[in-house]
């Protein structure tokens, strides 16, 4: 798979969950790329995505910024 088909599949993942209304809750990068948790404000429910494109990790930064910019 080429890399920007990896960075579309990470993207569709992380716009997913969004859309179903989760939140980023937390980041933790290492050398196989950054484990992203989810947490669902209302169901409590939490999910984590591998994301290991620098595209994707870009992407999900900034709707990290948003989120903590709409909080204020």
């Amino acid at each position: 798979m080429s890399e920007h088909q990896q960075f579309l599949d990470e993207r569709d993942k992380i716009d997913f969950l969004i859309h179903k209304g989760y939140r980023i809750n937390s980041v933790l990068e290492n050398l196989d790329g950054a484990l992203v948790d989810f947490i669902h404000p209302e169901e409590h429910k939490c999910e984590t995505l591998l994301i290991g494109t620098a595209n994707a990790r870009k992407y999900f930064s900034s709707l990290l910024i948003q989120q903590q910019k709409a909080a204020d």
